[in-house]
């Protein structure tokens, strides 16, 4: 994790590959305040998904800010001005727009609302996203259409990004413009 930071990283991976925990140390890097942006609602009897919330919550250094939102994230990166901002996750955003009611062109237009905040505000973003296009396929129609639609998010955000990582195992692979290698 050397070099300069970039304005808007976007880190994709399979699940408990260790996107998380790269986010983290690479927000720490800087020395800037760091900002939290949990997009995971707690669910009434889900224990293993409060298990998770705990774990995040003890992992992050005790001065960062969390800012718990689960369906207006372009609001909050465009009131987070300074500073670096850690999003995760996209995955979860995208459910939460879905369970609300939202369709895939209210989905992608709150997509683009995002990413215009995140790389319109002064200080580092970096965006958490798991890669759910390289498994078995989903059996259901809804599992279908939110794989495809994440898809689409994924896509967006690492063509908005100055910085496009696939987090394997904990191990980081840049992800290349195909247009820039020809």
């Amino acid at each position: 994790m050397t070099g300069s930071p970039a304005h808007l990283t976007v880190l994709l991976g399979g699940a408990r590959a260790g996107k998380s925990t790269f986010a983290e140390r690479l927000a720490a890097t800087g020395g800037e305040e760091v900002a939290y942006l949990a997009t995971s609602p707690r669910i009434e009897g889900d224990a293993d998904l409060d298990a998770r919330i705990a774990r995040h919550r003890a992992d992050r250094p005790d001065h960062w800010i969390t800012i718990e939102e689960e369906i207006d994230v372009a609001a909050v990166l465009r009131d987070a001005t300074e500073g670096v901002v850690l999003l995760d996750c996209l995955t979860t955003w995208v459910g939460n727009l879905l369970h609300v009611g939202r369709d895939e062109g209210e989905v992608l237009a709150a997509t683009d609302a995002a990413i215009d905040a995140a790389t319109t505000r002064s200080g580092p973003t970096i965006v958490v996203t798991n890669e759910v296009g390289l498994g078995v396929i989903p059996p259901t129609e809804l599992g279908r259409a939110y794989r495809d639609l994440l898809g689409r998010v994924n896509q967006r955000w690492v063509a908005a990004s100055d910085r496009a990582l696939l987090i394997v195992a904990g191990r980081a692979l840049p992800l290349h413009d195909p247009e820039s290698l020809g």
